[in-house]
């Protein structure tokens, strides 16, 4: 009884403090504000959620069964399904979902002030993202760890199936083109960044011949040495920048982003115990590693949030995105409060490894929280930062003018101060020649964060602090963009083997490098306009990922929801069902607002048509110029993409509701094809 009352007190201590600092951050005014706030709201949030909400929809609406055998039992091959321990299917989970997204998304959000992205990724998360990852993880494992696309095809019918492969593909390409474009715009111009970053490929490569061939079986040996040569490779980019090889790495972004394409196609044809797992394995230790060194430096420092709670940007006038407050931070900000992205990684990969039901809320709902506190710690070290460092780092020269004085000179008389001195002064810090310009978020993200390791752990270190968090950065979006490549490989080789069976074949050679080469040249061709593009390819391309990324979890939510109506579970059907209707509602107003816009700004029409009359008019710069009928191709292209992934939405989502009317009113449906219970042999997990 006493038990009870303790720990009854301490949830009711926990909702007290995390309702409190929520109250802050929201209505805080004229104020500073403390970082620790921001810190004290996630994790109180996310552990009310997971103790309460996540053991509710797991025990009530899901009802998982700890005595039933899943896929990983019953079809263990010692190759694909594995049952394996929990913690490390977490870390494999967490791994997977854990791309850029919720280092960039909340970065770029920052230009709306702290407080809407951050209520976002709170209220997002708890009641969006999580429950979409729990709840596809519970129904692929239910399904013998089948596809999100299967599921759909087997639950809602073919049409609907074959819609929700076509665009999970389409979505895959302009995803790894956005994360392209992002490490492409870090090492531009800066060859420390470059050389770190490039050291980390061979790096992987020497991880994985050492653990296959010299040393199998030492994984901690293994590990320590490839930890301590990606830190080392930090150090040697200093000398690298400063010696005779500096030349070898300074170079433009369209020479890096050739590079980038190349290094795409060998990680997707490459034997996967070369580079993708060593490269994740290394990954997973960088990624949490530097996550809790961060929240250690925000815990020591108490910062104090310097960019307002909202700016005057709101109204759609921000230099670096067009678009106002609705819907386009719901847009911008997807990894972190809720990603589509997640939904084929919780189907089809997870559960082939998941060894109890019990472990889905832990390893679903549980990884999707600690992405949402990354993504808090991404957006605390966008805003401790002076804001008008913060514009001058990711405002493009095509916005606020390729002079830097004139670049100051206009963020200036925006109201948020910065000078010529303030920015050269904190480029020598960070070891670079000039931050002007550094559009894509993860620049002023490493800004962030080197200012906030540097004076927690050493002011005298910020140069290697900026480049150890550049390193950071690319190691999670190289992971994603060789990853992605690959499953985008597996997707099209899967399509292609129906109209011709060989090309299905996953390991022929003939089909390897041709399905691998048609996705790089696929993506590749995107992050091509993004970094021709003088505005910086950020206002064209991330709003169009984070719609197409947001409508893929809409499609989750989709199938989620018109499976627990087949299941008999109406009465729960607002566990996915509300955050379904409010991501139908954000993505169909920002696709038409990207379509039908007037402001060239945002529509994409507008902005083709606007560049169009200025090309006719002979009013464009020389350089600007040569590239406008390409950049007024791509927009056209952008705003069919588009209008292609609202319909797509909008059919499954008729599809859906067709099934649940049909089930509803009596009508035949197809049958659920949950596979029989079958009890558990396993011993119980640890």
């Amino acid at each position: 009884m006493m038990n009870q009352v303790l720990k009854t007190a301490l949830w009711i201590l926990v909702a007290v403090l995390g309702a409190s600092a929520v109250g802050i951050i929201a209505f805080q005014r004229g104020e500073s504000i403390s970082a620790l706030w921001f810190v004290a709201a996630a994790l109180c949030v996310y552990a009310l959620a997971y103790r309460f909400y996540a053991a509710w929809v797991a025990a009530t609406v899901l009802v998982v069964d700890d005595t039933r055998a899943t896929p990983a039992e019953r079809l263990n091959d010692g190759r694909d399904f594995v049952p394996t321990h929990k913690w490390v299917v977490f870390g494999h989970h967490f791994a997977a979902i854990a791309g850029p997204g919720p280092l960039v998304g909340p970065t770029l959000a920052a230009q709306f002030g702290y407080l809407p992205g951050t209520l976002w990724l709170l209220i997002g998360a708890v009641l969006g993202g999580c429950v979409q990852d729990m709840v596809i993880l519970f129904l692929s494992t239910r399904r013998n760890a089948k596809t999100l696309g299967q599921i759909a095809r087997d639950e809602l019918g073919t049409l609907c199936g074959t819609a929700a492969a076509i665009g999970t593909f389409v979505i895959m390409i302009i995803l790894i083109a956005v994360l392209g474009l992002v490490v492409v715009n870090a090492m531009k111009h800066s060859a420390w960044a470059t050389f770190t970053v490039s050291a980390t490929i061979p790096i992987a490569v020497f991880v994985g011949v050492y653990m296959r061939f010299l040393r199998p079986g030492q994984v901690l040996e293994a590990s320590f040495i490839g930890v301590a040569l990606l830190l080392l490779s930090v150090v040697g980019g200093r000398y690298v920048d400063a010696g005779s090889w500096r030349v070898w790495f300074d170079q433009e972004g369209l020479t890096l982003a050739w590079w980038v394409m190349a290094y795409g196609f060998a990680a997707a044809i490459l034997p996967v115990w070369l580079l993708l797992a060593p490269r994740d394995y290394l990954s997973t230790y960088m990624k949490i590693g530097t996550i809790i060194l961060l929240a250690v430096a925000i815990i020591i420092l108490q910062p104090v949030v310097k960019m307002p709670a909202v700016t005057t940007f709101i109204d759609g006038s921000g230099p670096i995105f067009g678009g106002k407050l609705f819907p386009f931070v719901f847009i911008t900000i997807a990894c972190g409060a809720i990603s589509g992205f997640h939904a084929l990684i919780a189907s089809g990969t997870t559960p082939k490894l998941l060894r109890n039901e019990r472990d889905i809320r832990m390893i679903g709902y549980g990884a999707m929280l600690l992405e949402s506190f990354v993504a808090v710690m991404a957006m605390i070290a966008a805003t401790v930062l002076d804001p008008g460092v913060y514009f001058a780092i990711n405002s493009a020269a095509g916005v606020v003018g390729a002079e830097e004085v004139a670049a100051v000179a206009k963020i200036s008389a925006w109201g948020y101060p910065v000078s010529l001195a303030q920015m050269q002064q904190l480029a020598a810090q960070m070891g670079e020649t000039t931050l002007f310009a550094r559009t894509g978020g993860a620049p002023s993200l490493a800004v962030g964060m080197a200012s906030l390791f540097g004076s927690a752990f050493g002011d005298g270190l910020l140069a290697l602090w900026y480049h150890f968090a550049i390193m950071f950065e690319a190691i999670f979006i190289l992971t994603t963009l060789d990853a992605g490549t690959r499953v985008g490989r597996f997707m099209l080789q899967d399509m292609l083997g129906n109209i011709w069976p060989k090309m299905g074949e996953t390991s022929w050679t003939p089909s390897v490098i041709i399905c691998s080469a048609l996705v790089v040249s696929g993506w590749g061709y995107f992050l091509y306009i993004g970094v021709i593009d003088p505005n910086g390819g950020v206002n064209i391309l991330w709003p169009l990922f984070g719609i197409a990324n947001q409508m893929l979890a809409a499609i989750a939510l989709c199938v989620a929801t018109g499976v627990l109506v087949k299941s008999g579970k109406l009465k729960y059907v607002f566990v996915t069902g509300l955050p379904l209707t409010w991501l139908i509602i954000i993505t169909s107003t920002a696709a038409w607002q990207k379509i039908a816009s007037d402001d060239v700004r945002i529509g994409f029409y507008a902005a083709a048509q606007d560049l169009s009359d200025k090309l006719v008019a002979g009013v464009l710069p020389p350089a600007k110029a040569a590239v406008a009928p390409q950049l007024i191709f791509n927009l056209q292209l952008d705003a069919a993409l588009t209008l292609f992934f609202i319909g797509l939405l909008w059919l499954i989502v008729f599809a859906m509701l067709r099934v649940c009317f049909r089930y509803l009113t009596g009508q035949t449906v197809l049958p659920l094809t949950e596979t029989p219970y079958v009890r558990s042999q396993l011993e119980e997990a640890g």
